[in-house]
């Protein structure tokens, strides 16, 4: 009898497993029946990954093969992790932890490390800025907000790709990382100080979670058999994320054991910048040959004409290669066709995409199935404009509000400083432009990325919101302008239940929406244009890659030729466009061929005038040779130039560079210009300065 009733609680349960399997496509369920020895599974966009993984751990508790306490799935947010362990309990698979990598490395570092070394773990600081002040004034260097951002993330960075301050000096130029505000030995110091400060403090940070955990595994044998005892199966959700840190820990818990299963899209790697390296997807059958590799290609979530333009934009040069790419195949009905859309400037690209999504909102589709998706959180402003005006509703995500933002508010309390002192004899742009000098804007963006170029684009966009207001309303003053500034705030400041969503390109990952707007898709902004090497464009392709994939029924990519109403309308659309076919008004109006990528690159690089090589940092582009080449300078003309440029900054009550940069007194003294038309081919001189300042400029190049 005992037999029998375990022979029908055997069939139950087999009954059950595969009642999970029938749920599946072809491909989702090979990954759920691959249950033994290393598996990767190559997801693309809206495949359904998620429900692959967690069906597959369920199958395996189901049919016997998995203890659900002896499975340990990792992913890198708390919301993925949540979500993740609410799919399972609805499977039946209780007791299956999953875990962010950081939650996983705490609980056992907790645990082991009194066992080990006697004494509780150090608490974690719960902020790195205050440290980092203290380790920058011990190192003699001045730091702000912006600064201090910088500086943690490439300390995290550093740490999470196992770089030691020491040796970051020497690494991080090879890696291609650079910030605006400091160069890579000064990051070094302060780098160890930080160290110092965290140790003498009896603290440590979120990156030390990890380096302790890998410590106690790797140094005591006890710790590491007792880990791998407790967890024999491994799954790692977006495995193309995983730093080299990460991956070593994942290696220590396997202990050379087989039995994992990652799953990932190459096609999706944006964060190697943050240190994400996507070889440990794309050469994880190669350090496991006996590896079954499974890819998901049938995408639930798009329309087969966004899907063909999501596998146009990897077809390009560059991209198609990219191993592990899986090229989608829609399951959905025929939908609307994608729309390409070219806009005079910046202001008329915010309003007709705010008329459109008025008209989606009047035939019935929620604003929270709308998302407007740009490449940097300065692009927002226009369009939180747009749509307060027409009382529409907006969420930003993962940013602040344009008028909340810090240096914005800061550069109103500047503003409204100046406006009350009643010392405006300039223009109203060159009012503005000169008091937020003294806040971190310049004529030109710093070099490098990060917080204080993020700072720099916020102030930038205020500067040219300036311009287009002093242009409609050519006898305003600082009053007049602070009064619209307090208007467009108020008006964004409305509270919102539902809304559109607005989100860079970045923060827009993981997430879906019936209809997306990718903004501002020009050369110089996607790709961004610091990006310089070819990984780093083609990270960028891979992040428009994400934006097209975020959308299910309706996608709508435009551009503007000019940042400002009556701007020249020099830009043209993304090169990552060019796959799909799409050209500028002025290619089609002209029929000139679109430029190819190396092409476009030729036209647009500047050349050293003396050995001709390419100039990519902004001061060589603006001296117009490398800074090592011979320097033709006339020492007496730089020095006159020097002497005038600071007296013309005390009787304009402006900083020096405000009026001419160091970079662009040293071309002027190499070219000595003759006329109006040499002065302008000097970069960093426009019309605006010419008229300003260029009568004096040739009257001393003529002495």
């Amino acid at each position: 009898m005992s037999q029998s009733v375990s022979d029908l609680t055997q069939l139950a349960a087999a009954q059950s497993a595969e009642a999970l399997l029938a749920a599946l496509d072809p491909e989702q369920r090979a990954v759920a029946m691959a249950l033994h020895g290393p598996v990767c599974v190559m997801a693309g966009a809206g495949t359904g990954k998620t429900r692959a993984i967690t069906h597959r751990i369920a199958y395996g508790v189901r049919t016997g093969t998995f203890d659900p306490a002896r499975v340990l799935a990792v992913t890198f947010t708390q919301r993925a992790a949540g979500e993740m362990r609410g799919r399972l309990a609805q499977l039946g698979a209780t007791g299956v932890q999953a875990r962010t990598f950081h939650s996983a490395a705490l609980r056992q570092a907790r645990f082991f490390w009194p066992k080990v070394f006697g004494g509780e773990l150090p608490p974690i600081i719960d902020r790195k800025f205050p440290l980092l002040t203290e380790a920058a004034a011990r190192c003699r260097v001045r730091v702000d907000t912006p600064a201090l951002r910088d500086l943690a993330g490439e300390i995290e960075w550093a740490k999470v790709s196992n770089v030691r301050p020491d040796d970051y000096a020497k690494v991080a130029p090879a890696s291609a990382r650079s910030l605006a505000a400091f160069d890579p030995q000064t990051i070094s110091h302060i780098f160890a100080a930080y160290e110092d400060v965290k140790h003498e403090r009896g603290r440590i940070d979120l990156e030390d979670v990890l380096l302790c955990a890998v410590a106690l595994l790797a140094e005591d044998e006890r710790t590491a058999a007792e880990v791998r005892k407790q967890y024999r199966h491994f799954v790692v959700d977006e495995y193309q994320d995983v730093s080299p840190l990460q991956q070593t820990l994942l290696e220590l818990w396997l202990g050379g054991r087989q039995e994992v299963c990652v799953v990932g899209d190459p096609a999706q790697t944006i964060y190697s910048w943050a240190g994400a390296d996507p070889a440990n997807l794309v050469q994880f059958a190669a350090r496991h040959p006996d590896a079954a590799v499974i890819k998901l290609v049938r995408d639930y979530r798009s329309t087969p004409q966004i899907v063909e333009v999501a596998n146009k934009v990897l077809d390009a040069t560059g991209a198609a290669g990219l191993p592990g790419r899986v090229e989608l195949r829609s399951q959905r009905e025929s939908g609307a066709a994608p729309t390409f859309r070219e806009f005079s400037d910046e202001v008329a690209e915010a309003g007709s995409i705010a008329r459109t999504i008025d008209r989606l909102r009047d035939g019935g589709v929620p604003l929270r199935e709308i998302a407007i998706l740009f490449r940097i959180n300065a692009q927002s402003e226009n369009f939180e404009q747009a749509l307060a005006e027409r009382r529409i509703p907006a969420v930003l995500k993962g940013a602040e509000r344009f008028f909340e933002r810090a240096e914005i508010r800061q550069a109103a309390v500047l503003l409204r400083g100046q406006a009350k002192s009643g010392d405006n004899r300039e223009s109203l742009p060159e009012t503005v432009k000169a008091v937020l000098s003294g806040a971190g804007w310049s004529a030109e963006p710093p070099a490098g990325v990060g917080a204080v170029r993020d700072r720099w684009e916020s102030l930038a966009a205020l500067v040219t919101m300036t311009e287009d207001f002093a242009a409609q309303h050519p006898a305003a003053g600082l009053a007049e302008l602070m009064a619209e500034l307090d208007r467009r705030a108020a008006i964004q400041h409305a509270p919102v239940a539902e809304g559109v969503t607005l989100a860079t390109l970045h923060a827009a990952k993981g997430l879906e929406w019936g209809h997306v707007f990718i903004v501002g898709a020009h050369e110089g902004t996607l790709p961004i244009s610091y990006a310089q090497t070819p990984a780093q464009i083609e990270e960028e392709r891979r992040l428009f890659y994400v934006g097209v994939t975020r959308a299910k029924d309706g996608l709508c990519v435009s551009w503007s030729l000019s940042r400002s109403p009556g701007g020249r309308g020099q830009r043209g659309p993304s090169r990552f466009l060019d796959p799909i076919g799409v050209r500028s008004s002025r290619q089609a109006a002209s029929n000139e061929p679109r430029f190819n990528r190396e092409t476009r690159e030729a036209k647009t690089v500047a050349h050293c005038r003396v050995c001709g090589r390419g100039l990519v940092d902004p001061a060589a582009r603006k001296l117009g040779r490398c800074e090592d080449c011979p320097s033709t300078i006339d020492q007496d003309l730089f020095d006159r130039l020097h002497a005038w440029r600071a007296e013309r900054a005390e009787a304009d009550r402006v900083p020096a560079f405000v009026v001419l940069t160091d970079a662009t007194l040293t071309a002027v003294a190499e070219a000595r210009p003759s006329d109006e038309l040499a002065l302008l081919r000097i970069a960093g001189i426009g019309r605006v300065k010419v008229d300003k300042y260029g009568a004096d400029v040739l009257r001393i190049c003529s002495v």
